[in-house]
């Protein structure tokens, strides 16, 4: 049917679909209507999209779970007969503005989304050093504390994460101390620490305790001498020595530090045979032996690590014969470890690990020899520092404050291992405003006792991680015990889905489970209604249903016969589609004008141009707007031509120009000047011509005055005179003694 107006609307239908047009709206918007009930109003320019790469249509989803996985922006038609002639059942999956252009109603369209409920939320603590003691377990540091998001692939969801600095929060400190023949003088002056670092301490927390261990190196050769006296006491030149060992827990973590500096002060320096030592065997049963360490759960836990050498790792053992990897397992027997000629020394990044699961800060007090290779140690394992202790280890009360500070100034997030499928973005709104993003985005630094910064926490899945069943996530400051606990949902089918008919009589003899608007075949059934075996997709006799008059091609060689029934390809471009039974219809193969299909003007359907109002042709490039037409007298072509596509065309030859206003052709000359204006004109212009000249004329007087003037002045003072006083007479004028008077 031809567009037809009606008022200030034009309506268009073909093959059950119409286009309304509102001619009154700027710019024109038209009326999309598939069905009685549904009427969908857009501004043309909507229509101009591109969705190449189209997630949704590129996932080929035959049921409404694999649609809703493939993207955030896809949805689901569930409507039964939203499919036309020739499309696929996957046609159902597409972005949602195509789906309601397409006809599809909102409520019709199965799109679910992801969401977020708190479970535990209590607010950080406003605690001030001096007030009464709280628990551990009521310090709370970071907010919220738990919660439940549920995940559709691709759509994130945020959440914001609170951190606080506790003022007067407990602290453990752990010193352990390299006690081989180098450290003799050291030892001396951390006899004392206890009760130093206790008062030092108190400046920062009321709560701390401390404890002391020691290591030197594996007790096998060629680590150590294993002669009978070596072993007894490995030192030379008549000192008394200790027997070598691998690590001492000397003193479990206490806050008597009277006793730390007895039971330190009763140590003995050992000895071993080459210059790295095995201080990892010993960082590694700290980290995990808590009980005998005696680590607190919610406390700050501090490690100091003091030596003057470097360090054995993973595959050093294999020089003592050594090779079963360490299994990062205590091994404490009377506060020994006992196990080092059996396990080999630990890798860099198994301590990282161990350290970060039992929320462990390492400070390095090493010499200045040193510093180098445990600033790049430090590089390695977050949350550490590292301080440059003095020959003797007499600054070392200094160096552990520093570096405290140093580390407690800072908060770095982290989270455990993420599900196949699944990421995290952090952005942190730090301290004077600063707001980072990327790996800066998960810490803030420079934060004091009482300081609140804020991270915005992203959270977001590509898919559904084993089956959409839950997984849990933890989120938590390196070095602190507190964490969030993030359970996770996945979205991985519509709701519609659960309320699939099973053998439904819609699927062909129940060959399958209506689901969503669409049939979920049976093994061995294909076909849009289930309506075919897979042993006769390819009969002769169904083929020929898929042929157009007879032809020779299957589905105009744009498709493909399925069950008799002609289902069209999908082309590159998402917004270009073949329709039609037999696929011999397209969206994009219709006449273009400057280099725009349909001129930019129209829509293109099954081939052909459908204009939008005031525009018709084949390429919709014909304008019937007569605007461009009128002329001055206000009539079309000035009466002597038609307006065609906005331009007017001249019935008589003789006339020319935009608007038919011209005869360059026509008899009779000219029409003559008019004498009144030409007369006017000549006269005023004499007037002002004469008017001009007097004012000249005048000019040049009143400058020749002046001159004159001038001139008689100074000839005036020129001038000499025979002058005499007003009260006197002048002198003789001529022999006979005459005198005239001058007044």
């Amino acid at each position: 049917m031809p567009l037809s107006l009606h008022g200030q609307t034009a309506l268009w239908q073909r093959s059950g679909v119409t286009l309304l047009f509102a001619l009154s709206l700027s710019p024109p918007s038209f009326c999309l209507s598939l069905s009685p009930s549904l009427c969908l109003t857009l501004s043309l320019p909507l229509l101009v999209f591109c969705s190449e790469g189209n997630e949704c249509i590129n996932a080929n989803a035959k049921y409404c779970g694999e649609c809703i996985q493939a993207g955030a922006k896809c949805g689901w038609c569930r409507h039964p007969d939203f499919l036309k002639q020739g499309e696929a059942v996957s046609s159902r999956c597409d972005e949602l503005q195509s789906l309601l252009i397409r006809g599809c109603s909102l409520a019709d369209i199965e799109n679910p989304r992801g969401g977020q409920r708190v479970l535990l939320d209590r607010p950080v603590t406003n605690r001030l050093k001096g007030a009464d003691k709280l628990r551990l377990e009521n310090i709370t540091q970071i907010q919220p504390q738990k919660l439940a998001i549920t995940l559709r692939a691709g759509e994130p969801q945020s959440f914001n994460l609170k951190f606080k600095r506790a003022e007067d929060y407990p602290i453990d400190m752990y010193y352990l101390m390299d006690l081989s023949y180098s450290m003799k003088d050291d030892l001396e002056n951390v006899k004392n620490l206890g009760t130093s670092l206790m008062q030092e301490m108190t400046k920062i927390t009321s709560d701390f305790r401390i404890g002391f261990g020691s290591f030197v190196e594996k007790t096998v050769m060629p680590y150590i001498s294993t002669t009978p006296a070596k072993l007894l006491n490995p030192c030379t030149g008549g000192l008394n020595c200790t027997s070598p060992f691998s690590y001492k827990n000397v003193l479990k973590l206490t806050s008597d530090g009277k006793r730390f500096n007895t039971l330190v002060g009763k140590q003995q320096i050992s000895g071993n045979l080459d210059s790295p030592e095995g201080g990892f065997d010993a960082i590694m049963q700290v980290a995990v032996c808590g009980d005998q360490i005696g680590w607190r759960t919610d406390v700050t836990r501090l490690l100091v690590f003091s030596t003057d050498a470097g360090f054995h790792f993973a595959g050093d053992g294999k020089l003592g014969g050594i090779v079963l990897p360490n299994d990062g397992k205590c091994h404490l027997e009377n506060n020994m470890y006992t196990m080092s000629h059996y396990y080999d020394y630990p890798s860099i990044a198994h301590l990282v690990q161990k350290l970060s699961d039992n929320n462990i800060q390492t400070i390095f007090a090493v010499t200045e020899e040193f510093q180098p290779v445990y600033k790049e140690l430090k590089n390695l394992i977050p949350k550490s520092a590292v301080g440059t202790l003095s020959a003797n280890s007499s600054n070392v009360i200094n160096l552990i404050i520093d570096a405290y500070n140093s580390l407690s100034s800072e908060v770095i997030l982290e989270n455990s291992k993420l599900p196949e499928g699944l990421t995290i973005a952090y952005t942190s709104l730090c301290k004077n405003g600063i707001v980072s993003e990327g790996e800066n985005g998960r810490k803030c630094s420079n934060i004091s006792i009482g300081d609140e910064v804020m991270f915005t926490i992203d959270v977001t899945a590509t898919g559904c991680p084993k089956m959409g069943k839950p997984e849990t996530i933890k989120i938590k400051p390196l070095g602190f015990n507190e964490e969030v606990e993030i359970t996770l949902n996945f979205i991985c089918e519509c709701d519609c889905s659960s309320g699939g008919i099973a053998d439904s009589d819609n699927c062909t003899l129940g060959n399958g489970t209506l689901e969503c608007g669409a049939c979920k075949c049976n093994p061995g059934r294909v076909g849009r209604n289930c309506e075919c075996s897979s042993n006769e997709v390819a009969t002769e006799d169904m083929d020929r249903t898929c042929r157009r008059d007879n032809s020779t091609d299957l589905c105009s060689n744009n498709g493909e016969c399925v069950c008799g029934a002609c289902e069209c390809k999908k082309r590159d471009n998402a917004d270009e589609r073949y329709s039609g039974p037999f696929c011999e219809c397209d969206n994009f193969n219709c006449d273009r004008s400057n280099s725009l299909l349909c001129g930019g003007n129209g829509l293109c359907i099954c081939r052909e141009c459908i204009c939008k109002p005031n525009w018709k042709g084949s390429a919709c490039d014909c304008s019937l707007d007569h605007s461009t037409c009128m002329a001055s007298n206000k009539q079309i072509c000035n009466g002597r031509g038609t307006c065609e596509c906005g331009a007017c065309k001249c019935t008589d030859p003789k006339f020319q120009g935009l608007t038919c206003e011209t005869c360059p052709t026509c008899p009779g000359c000219p029409t003559g000047p008019d004498i009144i204006p030409i007369v006017l004109g000549v006269v005023v212009g004499i007037v002002l011509i004469g008017l001009a000249l007097l004012l000249i004329w005048k000019l040049l007087m009143v400058i020749h005055d002046r001159r004159e003037f001038a001139k008689f002045e100074k000839e005036k003072l020129n001038a000499k005179w025979d002058t005499v006083s007003v009260w006197g007479f002048n002198k003789p004028l001529n022999n006979s003694g005459s005198k005239k008077l001058i007044w």
